[in-house]
């Protein structure tokens, strides 16, 4: 729907608020909650029809993101509250705020008894050696029914973070003990000067003196919680009520005030962090939501998405800060930092154990982001096979002078063809999508001409994007790689490719199944006027989805690769349709597609010989039963609050971690990588570049799946006929 129609169906809006007194923020909030129900019913793809039904999710899941550890409201209060349960679509409809504004008084309320709980605990006198278990899955547990079950959970929860900092302590001591009674005179000076630069010698400690610290990090820890848990703002509340409401359409549609319009910008656009990594909320902790090659944290090979950032330590401070319900731009202004200086994160990971991980913060290297080629031959059986890897789909306007990735990938291909490779693979591993100009543009050069993917709006005819090129920049073999996080433009080429039988799509057994379109609407547009009110933010919502040229969407179920390979998160749920108010998979009508370029016709039969080879791959076999050790944790919420047995429970998690910890670390020895020569001068620029380049390769010369997906090049080449050529070019150059 074109800009003027919306906001004609707006200009309703000016004149119902035209008679405003000056500022408050109850008008405030009705008129942006005016605007975002106004541009939801005009332009959402899939609104959401108010009714008593409705009004029932959206109270549910508002008191959910309220109170989500159910640590302030207990469940007789929101029975009090649950009048209005049935009635939030008639406040909707009529801009009255009688069930927020209750919530809102509850929930101060409820966070200052918190705190009177919390101050009437004596922490040092807590049983540490009870029989008790706590239950950390938040989302399934019950609330506590009454205030007595409420002071039941707070000395639960302190009790467990008491003996998981504890937990730590002994376990960083151990291995520091450890690895100095092992290592030679001249490591324990390395490791002097190691605890010389980030300010902290080793000494020994009793547990008696570690529980005592860690009583007192606690109580640092929790006394500033609660302090920033005080500025929280009535507006932090008006947010999560809008997008209790706006969330029912789909996950993806969000209101953000100015600053997280901002914050959204620095996650998703690009604009990387002194660690080099994205964040966003999660909980009441930070997430890393990816890791930018060449950054600080990508170097230490340790960090990874999905982990968790629960505490921060400043070089030269004892004082580590605990980010429990830190907002995400105060944490993203402790992580940045000078150039050398050096912070400390405590990760969780997905099995739920916990590292801490030093590092020292430095420039991010934009250019690790853009798309390389390399050269990969698997000793004895595959050689000169062509590979790119494109990290995003970024465009022009994120490479100050340079071109968009469809270019870049197409000077890579170019490169990758003066050296006569004998096929190419792209690898999408991990790619969030991005541009869908230049995923159609992409795709473009490995087929004539013809349609991409169709993009539809509510209530018209799929626009079909075209690629209008009849030139083919490569005819060879192409195979995709993706995974779980291969999300958006990743999941439009290798459908595509697919479809037309041009590509082979190899990975886990689903990309990511994000299938739908977001843009922003800026709420300050559909006013005139009334200036002491704005800035109002913007509705970040969905208004198209993507369908593949069968038809067929790729929301929800995302890409089915032709050959699916083991991969440890097989087991966890990931991706699009893990969402509340996902968007239902739904199909249209193909269009016409056909391509003369190359023709895949035998993928069943090199998907069977690559079956064979993983069923005997030790490497896969190890894959699958990490796989099953990360759910078997995820899935187990429950913590033992006695200290004992918590560390047996502990070392007993990472013993079993230790037995997968060298899967990725071994060098794959038929896996020979090198550079093109023509990088070469650019990569010999400085030290910098060349020791980000043998990372790289390093890395890369680990990677198993590489040594696999040259197994399913050579085959695809061996029994194709549109590669007969090439196979014989091959034969002739082994003998």
């Amino acid at each position: 729907m074109k800009n003027s129609t919306v906001f004609a169906a707006l200009a309703s809006i000016v004149a119902f608020l035209a008679f405003v007194n000056p500022y408050n923020y109850q008008e405030r909030e009705a008129m942006i909650l005016t605007g975002v129900m106004k541009f939801m019913d005009q332009v959402h793809y899939n609104p959401e029809m108010m009714n008593d039904e409705l009004s029932a999710v959206i109270f549910d899941e508002y008191i959910e993101s309220l109170d989500s550890r159910k640590r302030f409201l207990t469940q007789e209060e929101v029975d009090d509250l649950a009048q209005y349960r049935d009635k939030v679509d008639d406040q909707i409809k009529i801009k009255t705020f009688e069930m927020f504004e209750m919530s809102n008084d509850l929930i101060e309320k409820g966070m200052q008894r918190g705190q009177e709980i919390y101050a009437d605990i004596d922490v040092s006198a807590l049983d540490l050696t009870s029989n008790d278990k706590v239950d950390l899955d938040y989302e399934n547990r019950e609330r506590p029914k009454n205030e007595k079950e409420l002071k039941k959970y707070w000395k639960q929860l302190i009790t467990y973070d008491i003996i998981s900092k504890v937990e730590t302590k002994i376990d960083k001591q151990e291995k520091k003990m450890k690895a100095m009674s092992e290592s030679t005179d001249e490591d324990k000076d390395e490791v002097a000067s190691i605890d010389e630069k980030i300010k902290e010698p080793f000494v020994e400690k009793t547990r008696d003196e570690m529980i005592a610290e860690a009583i007192e990090d606690h109580t640092k820890n929790y006394t500033k919680w609660f302090k920033r848990l005080n500025k929280q703002r009535r507006s932090d509340r008006f947010e999560q009520y809008l997008n209790a409401i706006t969330h029912q359409s789909d996950p993806h549609t969000t209101y953000f005030n100015p600053k997280k319009r901002d914050d959204f910008n620095i996650n998703m656009g690009g604009k990387l962090e002194g660690i080099g990594a994205r964040l966003q909320s999660d909980d009441d902790f930070i997430k890393i939501v990816s890791i930018v090659p060449g950054g600080p944290i990508w170097k230490t090979k340790k960090a990874e998405a999905d982990d968790l950032i629960i505490a921060i330590q400043q070089e030269g401070e004892d004082e580590v800060l605990n980010l429990n319900g830190m907002r995400l731009d105060d944490v993203v202004s402790k992580i940045r930092g000078k150039k050398g200086t050096v912070i400390t994160l405590t990760l969780r990971k997905k099995d739920g154990s916990e590292i801490l991980l030093p590092i020292e913060r430095d420039e991010v290297i934009t250019e690790e982001t853009l798309a390389k080629s390399l050269i990969l031959d698997k000793v004895g059986s595959i050689e000169n096979i062509g590979y790119i890897k494109l990290p995003k789909f970024y465009s022009s306007f994120e490479k100050k002078g340079g071109n968009s990735c469809a270019k870049d990938v197409a000077s890579e291909i170019e490169k990758l063809k003066n050296v006569n490779v004998n096929g190419i693979i792209l690898d999408l591993r991990n790619n969030t999508g991005g541009s869908l100009n230049d995923v159609v543009e992409m795709s473009g050069l490995f087929i004539e001409d013809g349609p991409i993917v169709q993009v539809k709006p509510r209530d018209r005819p799929a626009y079909v994007h075209l690629d209008k090129n009849s030139d083919v920049l490569y005819d060879g073999p192409l195979m995709i790689l993706v995974n779980k996080y291969s999300a958006s433009a990743s999941e439009i080429i290798a459908a595509a490719m697919q479809d037309y039988k041009r590509a082979v799509v190899v990975g886990s057994t689903s990309t990511y199944g994000k299938g739908t379109v977001q843009r922003f609407y800026d709420l300050d547009r559909a006013f005139k006027g009334i200036e002491e009110y704005k800035p109002l933010g913007s509705l970040k919502m969905t208004t198209q989805k993507f369908f593949r040229v069968n038809g067929g969407s790729t929301q929800l179920i995302g890409v089915t690769p032709d050959i699916v390979l083991p991969d440890s998160y097989q087991f966890m749920k990931v991706g699009e349709k893990e969402y509340d108010h996902a968007m239902e998979w739904t199909e249209i009508d193909p269009v016409e597609y056909s391509q003369e370029v190359a023709q895949l016709d035998h993928i069943d039969e090199v998907a069977a010989a690559s079956k064979k080879r993983v069923e005997k791959n030790n490497k896969f076999e190890r894959v699958l039963a990490n796989a099953e050790r990360i759910k078997k944790y995820r899935d187990n919420a429950s913590y033992s609050l006695n200290i004992d047995q918590f560390i047996k429970d502990m070392d007993q998690r990472e013993e079993e971690s230790k037995q997968y910890k060298d899967l990725y670390d071994t060098d794959i020895e038929s896996l020979k990588i090198s550079n093109l020569e023509v990088d070469m001068d650019n990569i010999n620029f400085d030290e910098s570049k060349q020791a980000r380049n043998q990372d790289w390769l390093d890395g890369l010369k680990k990677d198993f799946y590489l040594e696999e997906a040259l197994s399913i090049m050579k085959d695809m080449i061996r029994l194709e006929d549109s590669f007969a050529t090439i196979e014989q070019k091959m034969e002739s150059s082994q003998n």
